[in-house]
């Protein structure tokens, strides 16, 4: 089902039902794919969507850390639950075990041994893991897997 029409048919059922925030959070997205779509003029495709929402989830993410280093409870209870109506649209992430079996493979095939081979893991992975792990937590682990 294209993206667009997924979209209006859930801010169809999440206004029907009176959810505020869902509504919010799905009216977000269109407007930021809508966006996009003006700014290329033409319509986006599959990778452009997912990177478009992944940017959202990055956006949401790091509110709710400024939001919690700020004391705004409400605010990241707010953003929590956008973030949940937000990765509803996104592709089902890795797990942590899987996520760490291909950083795995890939330090042995960059042949890694330190962390200043970083970039060269980090070059293979990204292709790999985009839209399906969390690129600060996968930066994280692979720093944590080269200073052993």
């Amino acid at each position: 089902m294209d993206i667009n029409a997924k979209l209006n048919e859930e801010i169809a059922v999440a206004a029907k039902a009176k959810d505020k925030i869902r509504l919010s959070a799905i009216r977000l997205l269109k407007t930021a794919l809508h966006n996009k779509e003006i700014d290329l003029m033409r319509p986006l495709n599959e990778s452009e969507i997912l990177q478009i929402l992944s940017a959202v989830v990055k956006q949401r993410k790091d509110s709710i850390e400024q939001f919690a280093k700020g004391g705004r409870n409400d605010l990241v209870e707010k953003e929590e639950a956008e973030l949940k109506v937000v990765q509803e649209f996104m592709p089902a992430q890795m797990s942590a075990e899987e996520v760490e079996t291909v950083i795995k493979k890939a330090i042995a095939e960059a042949g890694a041994v330190s962390i200043k081979d970083m970039g060269k893991v980090m070059k293979i992975l990204i292709p790999q893991l985009t839209d399906k792990a969390d690129g600060k937590t996968v930066g994280e682990k692979v720093k944590a897997f080269l200073s052993q």
